[in-house]
């Protein structure tokens, strides 16, 4: 095991993995931008280090000067946490060539499963079920026309690239169809997303993705874990159909909406995709449920640790962020699988809890709740500010409970807790969102929220 590590991130995620790091008596360096000095997370990191502005370009996505803290601190390896270098195949690279060791998949997985359309075409070549769509990159608008014409409409436009729902749309005709290939296309323009051509170069248009839309979908992904002996295992699945503007805001494993027999084959399915690409470490296999027909299809992976990873860790008792640890470090291990009893996840964000447009400010009073059942996971305390250069995701709180009805039991109690006061958050929204009876009852979708603002 090497005895140091360095978080290539911020906030409330390099806190969480600082906390492991210590935990098993390894020594935890932060790297932190002008605007994060006073964060919690640089105060807790036995040594941190400062990259540079607030532009994250000038500090966490300036792979040299990380690359350079590691050195100037001795770290022996480097844990990317999730966004910024989490899923870069060049950086991970540029770590194992500079001879540290990268706490994350190979690079070759990382690219892979990083062009959805490859991904797509690598999953159902390996028998996981997909959605009828494009098996190359669609370059143009005249293309997408096509193409969407003999899928059927609805169809999901997205860019091959990129990840976080950004630049997704429903188009329903063609009318939608231009709007949604063009959103597409800026998303892919700045993943750097290009379609390929026949001879393997690059070609002029953005590379989008067109598949099959399903309506009234669920959204439930499987965590897996690839293990330093070559095999795979799943840790049961979480349902991530609260979204707005396909972007994850409440989490809960197990899924109140899939039947015990749909998941055992989401859970085949999703090691059969870690084994394809040979993962190791953590990675998340999302898939779109049909709850009506109880089916299933691919939707992307993500060759990273989730957001989400705490409601897998409370249901399973594994700590995520311990086991890639031990696995970077080529520790055979044995991690149980078994899920016992609820847990639910809230992203507490600085935004509008109506529009959901980002609040940013100053935070006066920061009082995080307690008790049976509840883990926060924030990255902010009271004096703190959150600053428009980043994502506003200040905390993640969860409850647990031995079944969901107890979960959402302590799931009121605690959010009603959770006092901010400072930077607009969307803690109004939670609470509303656990007296929607949809949500309650566990019958709900991917278009809860906009049902919700509707």
């Amino acid at each position: 095991m090497f005895d140091s590590v360095l978080v290539a991130n911020r906030g409330e995620i390099a806190r969480r993995i600082i906390r492991t790091v210590q935990r098993m008596g390894l020594r935890a360096v932060a790297v932190y931008s002008e605007a994060d000095a006073d964060l919690p997370f640089v105060k807790e990191a036995d040594e941190a280090i400062l990259l540079g502005p607030a532009n994250p370009a000038q500090s966490y996505l300036d792979a040299g000067r990380v690359l350079e803290a590691a050195r100037e601190s001795g770290a022996r390896a480097i844990h990317p946490g999730y966004g910024f270098f989490s899923e870069n195949a060049g950086f991970a690279r540029a770590v194992i060539e500079a001879g540290l060791v990268w706490i994350g998949p190979s690079p070759e997985a990382i690219e892979r499963m990083g062009d959805k359309i490859n991904a797509r075409n690598l999953m159902e070549a390996a028998g996981v079920p997909v959605a009828a769509g494009t098996r190359e990159p669609v370059t143009d608008l005249e293309k997408a026309v096509a193409a969407a014409a003999e899928i059927g409409y609805p169809v999901m436009v997205k860019a091959a690239g990129g990840g976080g729902g950004i630049g997704m749309g429903v188009a329903r005709d063609e009318a939608g169809l231009a709007k949604a290939f063009e959103t597409a296309s800026r998303a892919a323009a700045r993943f750097g997303s290009a379609g390929g051509d026949a001879s393997g170069g690059q070609a002029a248009g953005p590379a989008i993705l067109l598949e099959r839309y399903i309506e009234r979908a669920r959204h439930v992904e499987v965590q897996i874990l690839g293990l330093a002996d070559g095999t795979v295992v799943a840790l049961g699945e979480r349902d991530c159909s609260v979204q707005r503007r396909h972007q994850k805001v409440v989490e809960e494993s197990p899924s109140p909406g899939i039947s015990p027999e749909l998941r055992e084959r989401m859970l085949a399915a999703a090691v059969r995709a870690g084994e394809t690409v040979g993962y190791l470490g953590a990675g998340t296999v999302e898939c779109l449920v049909d709850a009506d027909k109880q089916d299933f299809v691919f939707l992307e992976m993500n060759t990273r640790l989730q957001v989400e990873h705490p409601v897998t860790e409370l249901v399973t008792g594994v700590d995520l962020v311990e086991q890639q640890l031990r696995i970077a470090a080529g520790e055979k291990t044995v991690v149980p699988t078994a899920v016992t009893g609820h847990a639910i996840e809230f992203r507490v964000y600085a935004e509008d809890p109506k529009r959901f447009f980002p609040g940013p400010g100053k935070i006066d009073i920061w009082e995080e709740p307690s008790g049976e059942g509840v883990r926060v996971d924030s990255g902010y305390a009271a004096g703190n500010a959150v600053t428009p250069f980043y994502d506003p995701l200040m905390a993640k709180l969860c409850v647990y409970g031995r079944t969901r009805s107890e979960a959402l039991a302590r799931a009121r109690e605690a959010v009603a807790g959770f006092r901010i006061e400072g930077p607009k958050n969307n803690l109004p929204f939670c609470s509303e969102l656990l007296d929607r009876i949809e949500f309650v009852n566990g019958d709900y979708d991917t278009g809860l929220v906009a049902r919700m603002r509707a």
